[in-house]
């Protein structure tokens, strides 16, 4: 692929990921955007519609780390690292979904800066953050 052509695709792709950011109060259901924008420690958790919460939120993993994959699929072109990469985001997913509704169903205020990184994972493409530079320095060292 031309190096024009990769880094547009690379554009449009992490322009894409921008978008579900600003976007994300109109496309997604989630009663924590200004829950955890204000002083959240003092607060009571908001109410919550638990299904509708989950559904949006597993959504919005699976598109950000659709896009994700498609990033590391244009930056490697390499199958053999899309195919770990999808294990390690269906692992990811089952391990904080699993810690998502716990705190979301009983809530407690000691938790709430633990719940807030455990949705971070959830609702922002971070794992692409770390799974750039393991696979760049793994590439390095073929």
């Amino acid at each position: 692929m031309p190096k024009f052509a990769k880094y547009s695709l690379l554009l449009v792709l992490g322009i894409l990921l921008i978008l579900i950011r600003v976007f994300e109060e109109r496309i997604f259901y989630d009663p924590y955007l200004s829950f955890f924008k204000n002083d959240y420690l003092y607060l009571d958790s908001p109410r919550q519609e638990t299904l509708k919460l989950t559904v949006f939120t597993v959504l919005r993993y699976v598109i950000n780390s659709l896009l994700s994959l498609a990033i590391l699929f244009v930056l490697f072109r390499d199958k053999s690292i899309v195919k770990f990469s999808i294990i390690i985001y269906t692992i990811a997913l089952g391990i904080l979904l699993a810690l998502f509704l716990y705190f979301v169903i009983s809530p407690v205020q000691e938790d709430y800066y633990l719940f807030f990184n455990v949705r971070r994972f959830l609702i922002q493409p971070l794992i692409l953050l770390l799974l750039i530079p393991a696979f760049y320095n793994y590439k390095r060292q073929e």
